[in-house]
């Protein structure tokens, strides 16, 4: 027993040095990278002369944070963990037992969303719901739609798509431009975005058939960049980088969101306010999310679906099997471009303006990142991705406190890259697998079970 604790105890003080040790480098490691952007700041005197103003403090609460971080990450969170996985791994269950919160989140959530837009309304009344129902609310369900479209191609069919963003810019302008020229309306104009963005979807798809992995991802990139290019360029239709303005808003069956006599406020008897437009397009996105979710979820139990994730397994083996990879590709590519132009359509109408600046390339890493974060093929994992990538960096708008600390120069938004980074290093470091890491199967005989994330490279639906 005696050498039982001796050892215990000689392990513990290894563990203690190293991580002090670790400390003490990463400290100096971040000291050597923040000190140039950290420590000095470069601004101009009342005689435009170059100065340095010096930020120690400041630079002093990175370097100690890296080096606490450092040192808590060795010391606790990373032999906690190694016991946790010995711990699983000497239990060696399969199979993981849902409890009731788990097995009806979904549920749950959706009766949440449902009465959002009421319960903000009651906490911080009509015009003060404005910005949490279309800040969070609104742009959540925004980027959860088009990840939930990106999922068909990437999650579901294994094809790395880096410039999907070209459909949601085709989705956008196809509205904007469709009901500027010739006046037609959303609900008209919201299936044909999706066709055309479904068309350009299927043409992307034909040249890059016998692409996989890299090469793929370079020619998807290079898709969205040329579509974004056209549309700078496109002076005569597009109206180039001044954008198309004056978008016309959704109604609601045929009631328009205005001041007149005869809009919805007046209609109703209720005091003019944007916060009703902004409530009904709540609960418009919030549906067409839902429409997403449920035709993935048919489509991945029919023989598509199979098809594409027997593509996304092996595609040599899914050819052995007599499917015809071509038609499952141009699917896939189909289907979710169709997805993407229909939240393009959306954000046009939400916007009532669209420029190319709207649709980078950036946009595109955020949409993967959250499919990637909540794990590929989990609908439930990259909602919640979504809520915690987009939230967050919305969150921090709201950190004012922070200028206490860092000085009142201090902009939150704009270290929310610098977050956003840290939180994907972390995420993936913790759940290498994504928020979701097991699977439900789609066939199964006589019980469906979750499968756990050791077994599976994908999330489950």
């Amino acid at each position: 027993m005696a050498n039982i604790a001796s050892t215990t105890a000689s392990a513990g003080t290894d563990v203690t040095a190293r991580a002090l040790r670790e400390a003490v480098f990463a400290g100096l490691i971040s000291l050597g990278l923040f000190v140039l952007f950290v420590g000095l700041k470069s601004d101009q005197n009342i005689r435009n002369e170059l100065i340095l103003n010096e930020r120690w403090g400041l630079l002093a609460i990175f370097v100690i944070v890296a080096a606490v971080g450092r040192f808590l990450m060795v010391a606790y969170v990373q032999p906690a963990m190694a016991r946790r996985k010995a711990a699983k791994a000497e239990a060696d269950d399969a199979v993981k037992e849902e409890t009731f919160f788990s097995r009806n989140f979904s549920k749950l959530a959706i009766a949440f969303l449902l009465i959002y837009p009421p319960l903000v309304v009651a906490i911080f009344g009509v015009q003060g719901s404005l910005k949490w129902v279309d800040n969070f609310g609104i742009q959540i369900l925004i980027y959860v739609m088009l990840a939930w479209g990106l999922n068909i191609v990437v999650g579901l069919a294994g094809l790395l798509d880096l410039g999907y963003v070209a459909f949601y810019a085709v989705g956008a302008y196809s509205y904007a431009l469709l009901s500027t020229y010739f006046g037609l309306s959303f609900w008209v104009l919201l299936p044909v975005a999706g066709i055309l963005a479904a068309f350009w979807g299927m043409i992307l798809g034909f040249p890059v058939l016998r692409l996989r992995g890299d090469y793929l991802a370079i020619v998807t990139l290079a898709f969205g960049e040329i579509i974004r290019l056209v549309l700078i360029n496109w002076t005569e239709v597009t109206k180039g980088t001044f954008g198309v303005s004056g978008i016309a808003k959704a109604t609601l069956f045929g009631i328009k969101f205005d001041a007149s006599k005869d809009g919805f406020a007046a209609m109703m008897g209720l005091p003019m306010s944007s916060a009703y437009y902004k409530i009904f397009l709540f609960y418009l996105i919030l549906a067409l999310a839902l429409l997403t979710a449920y035709v993935t979820i048919r489509l991945r139990r029919m023989p598509i679906g199979r098809a594409w994730e027997a593509l996304r397994e092996d595609e040599i083996a899914c050819r052995s099997l007599g499917i015809n990879t071509v038609t499952t590709k141009l699917t896939a590519f189909a289907t979710g471009a169709m997805f993407g132009g229909i939240a393009g359509s959306f954000f046009a109408v939400r916007q009532g303006f669209v420029s190319p600046e709207s649709f980078v390339f950036l946009e595109s890493a955020v949409i993967l990142a959250i499919v990637v974060l909540g794990g590929m093929g989990s609908l439930t994992g990259i909602a919640v991705a979504a809520a915690v990538m987009i939230g967050g960096t919305e969150i921090l708008r709201e950190l004012s406190f922070l200028k206490m600390v860092f000085g009142p120069d201090f902009t939150p938004e704009l270290y929310r890259m610098l977050i956003f980074g840290l939180a994907m290093v972390v995420v993936m470091v913790w759940k290498p697998r994504g928020f979701v890491g097991s699977r439900e199967p789609t066939a199964f005989l006589h019980e469906r079970k979750a499968v756990s994330g050791s077994f599976t490279k994908e999330g489950h639906g």
